[in-house]
């Protein structure tokens, strides 16, 4: 629960707001009322409430929350899981980590280590599949909302292609999610998606059923992957011959639209450009994922340019880092084999307010503002013999500042974690 007690975190602030604006305070001061954001200012100019505990942490960085929106808490144990591509990497290593959530007590454990590992990283929100198991759903809420965490997630549908223990099928999918949904979406900081795998692993009946489901509850989620790896998307072709496309399989379904979260989207043909913005869906990059599964290099620049949304996320476990900031650096990597660029300003943004608005809840948490949730974290751009080594040559630079941190950071950089005010 929020604390009661005023609380002020000094230190310099950053925060990114709508389009290209954002707040530099090299001496600043949030003040936290309740778990929510009271005040923003100069520290010398700021009045404290009476009895505010003051947290002073120098010339250390206050940003908000990083946000993850697409990641696998049933893929912690799996992730750096040697030599596959996409489809023999679900088989080998993917399907047998998730029979295991079929266990309560598992399951439970394995949301209170992932939990810990995210706000450890300085990731206060994440858009999380948890696996076909009621059960990982419900472990996974539970630990959340004990921690005060925002967090969106849903129980994975597969009803083939998949082990027999992964497997529900069209009319148990719904009925599952659905009770969870109702169970958990709203209910205090919980937030739920609907998530069929993908098309491989959901048959046409499935599908139609998670958008019966998303039009039924047109204020929750949906997240599934798409375009990720040639040979998904040859199967896919085989699977639904129907379709013009990937894309067009789940704008069928009823499965595009604002809270729609793709996740990869690297394949993509221009007709699907536009099926995506038509349906203001957003499109998640997964770098580390995209490098260590082979499966491409994401041209941020066209999609953008075609007015599709775009997110950026960790895809653990197929992706290979749980820190954003380490994300944020592989993303600049990818998009130079692209010809593009991506600055330091550009990629915080990403990693907080945008996407804050990639998942609409940009008016409640993302960035420094009064009357937001206070998801905090705080970065120390010397965390390391190596930055503290480079630092002393950026000089006054704030943009050379953060593309160090973003290049040369990780978990060691982030020095404290707040949730709704309350450091972690």
């Amino acid at each position: 629960m929020p604390e009661t007690t005023p609380r002020a975190l000094r230190g310099r602030l950053l925060s990114f707001g709508p389009g290209e604006t954002h707040l530099y305070e090299p001496d600043g001061v949030i003040v936290i009322e309740a778990g929510t954001i009271a005040a923003v200012g100069p520290w010398q100019d700021t009045v404290l409430p009476p009895g505010t505990v003051v947290e002073d942490h120098g010339a250390k960085l206050i940003m908000p929350g990083f946000i993850d929106p697409h990641i696998h808490y049933p893929q912690c144990r799996m992730i750096a899981s040697y030599g596959a591509q996409l489809i023999a990497w679900l088989d080998r290593y993917t399907f047998p980590a998730e029979q295991k959530f079929a266990d309560p007590a598992y399951a439970e454990s394995e949301a209170a280590w992932f939990l810990d590992e995210l706000l450890r990283q300085g990731t206060t929100t994440a858009c999380v599949y948890c696996t076909v198991h009621p059960e990982s759903v419900e472990a996974f809420f539970t630990e959340s909302e004990r921690r005060g965490t925002c967090m969106i997630a849903g129980k994975v549908m597969m009803d083939r292609n998949a082990p027999a223990g992964l497997c529900d099928d069209a009319a148990s999918g719904f009925t599952q999610s659905e009770a969870l949904l109702r169970r958990w979406h709203g209910r205090g900081r919980q937030l739920y998606a609907i998530t069929p795998r993908f098309a491989i692993t959901s048959s046409p009946a499935q599908l139609q059923s998670a958008g019966a489901l998303a039009r039924a509850y047109p204020d929750a989620y949906v997240q599934t992957h798409l375009a990720e790896n040639l040979a998904e998307i040859a199967e896919v072709r085989r699977l639904y011959p129907d379709d013009a496309s990937y894309t067009a399989v789940y704008a069928r379904a009823g499965l595009l639209g604002p809270r729609s979260l793709l996740g990869h989207c690297i394949h993509l043909g221009e007709d699907e450009l536009t099926l995506l913005r038509e349906n203001s869906a957003v499109a998640v990059f997964c770098p580390t994922s995209n490098l260590f599964l082979g499966s491409g290099l994401f041209d941020w620049a066209r999609l953008a340019g075609a007015g599709v949304r775009v997110g950026l996320a960790t895809d653990v476990g197929g992706g290979t880092s749980y820190s954003m900031l380490r994300t944020a650096a592989e993303a600049y990597k990818v998009l130079q084999l692209r010809g593009q660029a991506l600055p330091a300003f550009a990629a915080f943004r990403a990693i907080t307010r945008g996407n804050a608005e990639a998942l609409r809840l940009e008016g409640r948490i993302g960035s420094l503002i009064p009357g937001y949730d206070a998801d905090l974290v705080v970065l120390d751009t010397a965390a390391t013999p190596a930055m503290r080594h480079r630092l002393e040559a950026v000089g006054d630079s704030l943009a050379d500042e953060l593309f160090m941190l973003m290049t040369m950071g990780d978990d060691r950089a982030v020095a404290a974690t707040y949730v709704a005010g309350c450091r972690c």
